[in-house]
């Protein structure tokens, strides 16, 4: 009767013992993250020459595919770009990045678009890529884009890329300030 008492509380015990390790593990294991502080911040600025036909020097993007007659809102055009990145509003100022990607028109009854690109660095200061995707509701002031990770000094980032447009001049050219706040840093 003893020994089946023993095996019972020293099942009790062992099994109490074991979840408290799992329960350590898991929790310790966690990250947190202060959506208040990001562990990086920085403010670039992104231009963009759309290819006229006339500007191959100049040209930072080219639209692979325009489909007339769908609308007045571009829909369906899809747009490649390497465009630079500066830290001001100078289009001719010593870039410290090049945003390499894609966007394309979404929406049929406003202009909408929906980013995916690369900021691939390689400057004395940072060297890697921070890769930055989702939706560019454009006639809204700021609109928040996802950044879904990095390579280099920006391993595994995650955070936030606020865009504002500095400057719209048609389809010809646009400036967009990117405010990029990273609040998972590695």
């Amino acid at each position: 009767m003893a020994s089946i008492v023993e095996k019972q509380l020293f099942k009790s015990l062992f099994s109490f013992f074991l979840l408290v390790l799992l329960f350590d593990t898991v929790y310790s294991s966690r990250k947190t993250l202060d959506q208040k502080k990001p562990c990086k911040h920085f403010s670039f600025y992104f231009h963009d020459i759309l290819y006229d036909g006339d500007n191959v020097a100049n040209a930072t993007s080219a639209a692979i595919v325009s489909p007339p007659g769908l609308g007045n809102f571009k829909f369906g055009k899809f747009v490649i770009f390497d465009g630079p990145i500066t830290m001001d509003k100078n289009y001719l100022s010593e870039p410290l990045a090049r945003a390499q990607g894609f966007y394309f028109y979404d929406m049929k009854t406003d202009y909408n678009a929906w980013f995916c690109y690369t900021l691939v660095f390689n400057s004395t200061e940072h060297k890697g890529t921070l890769n930055i995707m989702g939706a560019d509701l454009m006639m809204e002031p700021t609109r928040d884009l996802s950044v879904v990770g990095g390579t280099g000094d920006f391993f595994m980032a995650r955070g936030i890329a606020t865009f504002v447009t500095d400057i719209f001049q048609g389809a010809k050219y646009f400036r967009v300030k990117m405010d990029i706040k990273l609040y998972e840093c590695y």
